[in-house]
């Protein structure tokens, strides 16, 4: 067997002001052929993966480039057709080939492009023919289309959020297409369209019920493959945003489509019940530092401000929060990070045990809070940052460690929400020696930061990010789907 397998993957935010070009890529992860490292990064399992199943059975595979680029806004559209054009080539010089394994993401949107994994899994599909095997896995924070599934034969999507669990699907990716290419199964996908938008966090009920319901319906029954919820993307603004319900058969279409029904309908029951209960600012603060007051507590407090969310596609240098815990006084506290690209540059002139005055923070969109000015202390520079994510790195660029009126804080160049507390141990801050952790993530943070935290509290600050579809002044996206209306199965 001969398999090409390759990467073109980034999650796009249509409200953000941070535009993607081919510089954001090759920040993240520009891999040409022969060049991606032996770590997966959160897309690009599927090739590592592949790896070892080739190896196993002795097939050739073909690695062609693997491209990432953290959230943001639209991709550049000469970057969105060189990635692609240089893929597309690699797998023309590759013909004939067996089967396509991709890793995507699935809420790319590029200009001039709504869907953009589906024109490129339809050009894949005109390259190798109808009888070739195309799949791909995707992270379920993503669009899944018409077009994109007349174009592959099966998908699989991460089941955990935070996305704990992408090898483990990558294999059941890889798993089903051996089975495929052997003959053992033929996979039919069915879909239905909960008609909704929400927030899923595995790490809490009643989603974590439901994940562990569908895989156990997949280890029992054989006729199912795979089962898929596909979250939506709520900041994507494009026709076909919202929560899917995807079932892989072998061969079963009528028994997907109706499981794919049943639960679909059960998870547009719970509507509105997923999400974690957030609180303002202020409150947060307060809680934090009263959670300290006279306690004997020896594990620190996170704050995760969840909509200033770089994951999400914002520019994470909001300041709602950092201006909250000045004025209210706290001490023993580190934030990490604030994105400002030109602060670090001052930083890394001034070096290390500089005090200079600097201003920082909240120049990317209105509702990200104030710029802050201050006689900051630079206790710390580091080029090329990384921290820990599962089993990979994510990259957060030249990256400076401030201390201002007894506050830690850590600058960043390339944007990355905060993904395990490595973020702070790489910049010389021990986060389990804090009162008070503040980080960028909506959920991904939890599964490292929760074994250090002696509470965490989730807040919504400012307004970084659209996060009320019921309120978002969505111009493509569906209006007939909840919160938009209260129950649009009822009103078909």
């Amino acid at each position: 067997m001969r398999i090409f397998t390759a990467v073109l993957a980034t999650e796009t935010n249509t409200f953000s002001p941070i535009c993607v070009d081919r510089r954001a890529f090759e920040a993240s992860l520009y891999a040409p052929p022969g060049t991606h490292p032996e770590t997966p990064t959160l897309c690009s399992a599927p090739i590592t993966v592949g790896r070892q199943v080739a190896a196993e059975k002795g097939w050739e595979l073909i690695e062609g480039t693997a491209a990432w680029a953290d959230p943001a806004g639209l991709v550049n559209r000469r970057t969105y057709e060189d990635l692609r054009d240089e893929i597309l080539g690699q797998l023309r010089a590759t013909l004939p080939v067996d089967a396509v394994v991709l890793g995507l993401h699935g809420a790319m949107v590029a200009d001039g492009y709504e869907d953009t994994e589906g024109d490129f899994l339809t050009q894949v599909r005109q390259i190798v023919g109808p009888d070739i095997l195309v799949c791909a896995e995707l992270d379920p924070h993503s669009h899944l289309t018409k077009k994109r599934l007349s174009a592959a034969n099966f998908f699989v999507y991460f089941k955990e959020f935070p996305h704990t669990d992408f090898v483990d699907r990558a294999e059941d990716l890889w798993r089903i297409a051996v089975d495929t290419l052997e003959g053992r199964a033929k996979p039919i996908m069915s879909v239905f369209d909960c008609r909704m938008i929400d927030v899923f966090p595995t790490s809490r009920e009643p989603m974590r019920s439901f994940v562990d319901k569908i895989i156990e319906i997949e280890r029992n029954d054989a006729d199912i493959l795979s089962i898929s919820v596909i979250h939506g993307f709520m900041a994507g603004d494009v026709p076909e945003m919202g929560t899917k319900l995807l079932v892989v058969t072998d061969n079963k279409p009528d028994k997907g489509s109706a499981l794919a029904r049943d639960l679909g309908l059960e998870l547009f029951s719970k509507r509105g019940t997923f999400i974690m209960p957030q609180i303002d600012e202020k409150q947060a603060v307060a809680e934090a530092l009263a959670a300290w007051s006279g306690a004997a507590r020896s594990a620190p407090v996170v704050i995760a401000d969840v909509w200033d969310n770089p994951g999400g596609g914002t520019a994470g240098d909001a300041t709602v929060i950092l201006e909250e815990l000045l004025a209210q006084g706290a001490r023993d506290t580190a934030i990490g990070t604030i994105w400002d690209p030109m602060a670090v540059q001052i930083c890394m002139a001034a070096g290390e045990g500089a005090e200079i005055p600097l201003r920082f923070g909240a120049k990317s969109a209105p509702g990200t809070g104030n710029p802050v000015d201050g006689i900051v202390k630079v206790v710390r520079l580091v080029a090329n940052a990384e921290m820990r994510f599962g089993e990979s790195f994510a990259p957060f660029g030249d990256a400076a460690h401030i201390e201002l009126n007894g506050i830690d804080i850590i600058l960043n160049s390339t944007r990355a929400q905060s993904f395990d507390p490595s973020l702070f141990s790489v910049m010389g801050i021990d986060p389990t020696r804090k009162k008070i952790l503040v980080i960028k993530s909506t959920n991904h943070f939890y599964a490292s930061f929760s074994k250090i935290a002696s509470e965490i509290l989730y807040c919504s600050a400012g307004t970084p990010y659209p996060n009320n579809p019921a309120r978002t002044p969505y111009r493509r996206a569906p209006k007939d789907i909840w919160p938009m209306i209260a129950d649009p199965h009822a009103a078909k």
